[in-house]
């Protein structure tokens, strides 16, 4: 992973010694509150609904042991003994003293962390495939062009105020694990030709107005990445609208002038700015990828995890679901899934960070991922290692075999904690999983992708859901729309309402009806719950949905 230099080392200390001066002036009341926001949220700070949060990145969803012990230290120290991962690939602190803000950002640089441009409206936390450096199907790990990105775009002059949030994402493989198409610009590294490039996707993004990215080049090589990105960014800057911030992300830029028109702006600025990369860039990507290479990996006997497998159930069950292809023989990827039944997606005790800790030191290369669904990795895993991993796992209730299943809910905080909230998430995904669990139906229902968010914010990625979950406001009643058909893969679509919400008491047995009808409809048991719904469309999933005569009614007139 990437080691930072004494420059970096040098930018952290002075951002944070800053910023707890400005800290200070808050608290004195020399900062008003409306005076402190922008600089707070330049630093990830920001006010719920109950309390101040803070955001701390994790670049690319890339941690090591040591990082995650730290981050179990601030949240016994400095908060309520637990952090929350989220689809950014970030961790959320939910607790935090004004006070103690600042001491929490200078332990997080004591390991080479940070808040920085975790808000407002720059260029966010890059985040990639959580299986980067470890997929079989991977063409090139996207961590280095991720880290060359992270480290250009932070505080980059012209960028730190831009008409609305920017998010990049990156994937190494065809098969999209890291969303980009519902991002501001996604990457794909792609070969051609024995050479690497990149597929430049613009204009995707969820909230309010969901939108499929739209591909502006189909390659762009390796040395002419960075200014094309530059000068995406420097149109959408210029062209983007800020007369209507609901109107003011790049997609709707894209949408408003169309891809042709953008691609030429593009292609204008590209030119203008392309000999101020003199290479430098290049060089710097090259040390990057130093910092990337891969562990070395053990010759071992697979017996073990052979025998485990034949002969504990359990075991099995988890590595069925938890396990992936690893492109290293005699090595699989780990999924630990922070979705046990009946808790809080995405929430991590420290004890369990601590554990997870230990794990990546004894059995993982020293490497974790995060991912944008919420729970973290251990890419690097010898086979032979894995039942003493699942063991330890299972004892801190991390075993869970659920990923990839109806329980493995991705939530945003929803009106828990969130001051932009209409409805909670939490609860819900509580209940669906609980429920589901009762019935004993996951493992026979299959891959199915819940995502709830409580609100059109949509952070919970509920439009790229299988079954995705809205939390509205209706005259104070918290109500949920259904959406399906929603897909976050390389084969990305936006999902379609259903029709009228659900209250809370209304919407765990309608997700019901939903999963018992797709298992009477679909054709065979390896059809999953995505393609029976594009084999036979919305009619019969809509029949379940309403079953009495007049909600039917209503359903079909909306």
């Amino acid at each position: 992973m990437y080691h930072y230099t004494e420059f970096d080392a040098d930018f952290l200390a002075q951002r944070n010694a800053q910023f707890r001066a400005q800290v200070e002036r808050r608290i004195d009341g020399s900062l008003t509150e409306d005076e402190f926001k922008p600089l707070r949220l330049m630093n990830g700070l920001y006010l719920q609904l109950h309390a101040y949060m803070l955001r701390v990145a994790i670049p690319y969803g890339t941690l090591n042991s040591r990082q995650m012990d730290q981050l179990a230290m601030i949240a016994e120290k400095w908060d309520k003994g637990y952090g929350h991962f989220t689809t950014r690939q970030n961790i959320q602190y939910n607790w935090p003293e004004l006070r103690d803000v600042p001491d929490m950002l200078d332990a997080l640089a004591e390991v080479n962390m940070h808040a920085i441009q975790t808000s407002g409206n720059t260029i966010r936390n890059v985040t990639a495939d959580h299986f980067a450096g470890a997929a079989a199907d991977e063409v090139a790990d996207p961590r280095p062009v991720a880290e060359l990105i992270r480290q250009w775009s932070t505080d980059h002059p012209e960028f730190q105020f831009l008409p609305r949030k920017f998010k990049v994402a990156v994937t190494g493989a065809a098969a999209d694990r890291a969303v980009i198409k519902a991002h501001d610009i996604g990457l794909r590294i792609v070969e051609r030709d024995g050479a690497i490039g990149y597929e430049v996707i613009v204009g995707g993004g969820l909230g309010r107005t969901p939108m499929i990215g739209k591909v502006l080049y189909d390659f762009v090589a390796e040395e002419d990445l960075l200014p094309t990105l530059e000068a995406i960014v420097s149109v959408y800057n210029l062209l983007g609208r800020r007369d209507n911030k609901y109107k003011a992300r790049i997609k709707i830029t894209v949408h408003e002038n169309g891809i042709d028109d953008i691609r030429a702006r593009v292609d204008e600025r590209y030119a203008l700015i392309r000999p101020q990369f003199t290479g430098v860039d290049q060089q710097m990507l090259a040390r990057i990828k130093a910092d990337f290479a891969a562990p070395e990996f053990k010759v071992g006997d697979e017996a073990p995890y052979r025998s485990a497998y034949q002969n504990d159930a359990m075991f099995r069950s988890w590595a069925d679901t938890n396990l992936s292809a690893h492109r290293a023989p005699g090595y699989a990827i780990v999924s630990i899934s922070l979705k046990a039944h009946g808790k809080t997606p995405g929430d991590a005790s420290a004890r369990q960070m601590r554990l997870m800790a230990a794990l990546a030191r004894r059995y993982g290369h020293d490497e974790l991922r995060i991912s944008h669904e919420q729970n973290v990795i251990l890419p690097h895993v010898h086979k032979s290692d894995l039942p003493s991993v699942f063991s330890a796992l299972r004892a801190e209730g991390l075993g869970t075999a659920n990923i990839g299943l109806i329980s493995d809910i991705i939530a945003c905080p929803g009106m828990d904690y969130c001051a932009l909230a209409t409805a909670r998430s939490i609860p819900i995904a509580q209940e669906i999983a609980t429920r589901f669990d009762e019935l004993k139906l996951e493992h026979d229902v299959g891959p199915l992708k819940i995502k709830i968010s409580g609100c059109i914010n949509a952070c919970g990625h509920h439009h790229v859901g299988h079954i995705g979950i809205l939390g509205l406001d209706r005259a104070g009643v918290e109500n949920y729309q259904i959406t399906l058909g929603g897909d976050g893969t390389e084969d990305a679509a936006i999902g379609t309402r259903a029709g009228p919400g659900f209250s809370a008491d209304e919407i765990i047995p309608a997700v019901e009806r939903l999963v018992l009808a797709y298992l009477d409809l679909r054709s065979e048991p390896a059809e999953t719950f995505l393609q029976t719904y594009r084999r036979l469309g919305m009619a019969p999933f809509k029949a379940a949905l309403y079953p009495d005569a007049e909600t039917k009614d209503r359903a079909d007139a909306a």
